[in-house]
């Protein structure tokens, strides 16, 4: 075991239920000079509902941790041991943190984790997707456009994908999953440990089966859905079928995925782009 005392410790903490909060956590919050936290006010609730209390709050969110990582270096290198939690769950996960543990390591401080209640995991081993091998995404951005290049990479993957999203978005969010990684098994945990925690299975591609979710959103969705890829020949006919309806390209690619196996509407959209510029065939045996 290292003799270099431990400087920062990040502290997993309840995604609801105070209940998985682990004694080892306590102790290691109430020990601590001062509670790095994403939001004080609620971390401060959070500390009075379990009947904890903190020496000293600092925040610490994504709009101020560049700026504060001088002063908590400069504390933690006196002698002060720094406790780190988020929201919920665990910290560093969608959250904020990485650069100070980064800086940490950089510097020689040592840090520990208290592991405990993840969001991700928890989401995943209650699912009934595939566990391994998953890949961890976080948030997607915004934009149409920097969604499909944000899901893009993973479309040939043979992985379990795992995500979060907020409520107001999540329908757009699946619609565009579906167009650049195909229909595959999704599952939506919301409200995980809490009292009205549903997971909610279906299918990527189909219809959703639900209109209005509250609370917070973790999406898995399978691996790539096995069968024998779809022969280009037929796919090309295809697109040359639905041609009449005078859609856009990209929404013809996309209603033409739905009816192909193995195909992205990504790969349809490019062999329709080959076809119209006669770089490639529409038939090609």
């Amino acid at each position: 075991m290292s003799s270099n005392p431990v400087r920062l410790w990040v502290v997993a903490t309840p995604l609801g239920n105070p209940g998985d909060f682990s004694p080892r956590a306590r102790i290691v919050l109430g020990d601590a000079d001062l509670v790095l936290a994403e939001d004080t006010r609620r971390a401060g609730l959070l500390f009075a509902r379990c009947g904890l209390e903190a020496k000293r709050f600092v925040s610490l969110h994504e709009h101020n941790e560049a700026k504060r990582l001088p002063q908590v270096l400069e504390e933690l290198q006196s002698g002060k041991v720094a406790a780190l939690i988020s929201d919920a769950g665990t910290p560093l996960l969608s959250d904020p943190g990485f650069r100070l543990v980064r800086a940490c390591r950089e510097a020689g401080l040592r840090v520990s984790p208290v592991p405990g209640p993840s969001a991700p995991l928890a989401a995943l081993c209650a699912s009934g997707l595939p566990p391994q091998p998953f890949v961890f995404l976080g948030f997607p951005p915004r934009k149409a456009g920097e969604q499909e290049s944000f899901f893009a990479p993973y479309a040939a993957l043979d992985a379990t994908l795992i995500f979060f999203e907020r409520k107001d978005r999540v329908a757009e969010t699946l619609a565009r999953a579906h167009g650049v990684l195909g229909p595959r098994e999704a599952c939506i945990a919301r409200e995980l440990t809490k009292t009205y925690e549903e997971f909610i299975v279906f299918r990527l591609g189909g219809e959703l089966p639900f209109v209005d979710l509250l609370g917070e959103l973790t999406i898995i969705l399978g691996p790539p859905e096995k069968g024998e890829r779809t022969p280009q020949r037929e796919v090309s006919a295809l697109l040359a079928q639905k041609a009449s309806q005078g859609l856009k390209p990209r929404e013809l690619a996309r209603l033409v995925q739905g009816e192909v196996c193995g195909w992205t509407a990504k790969d349809v959209y490019r062999l329709l782009q080959e076809t119209e510029d006669g770089s490639a065939p529409v038939f090609d045996g």
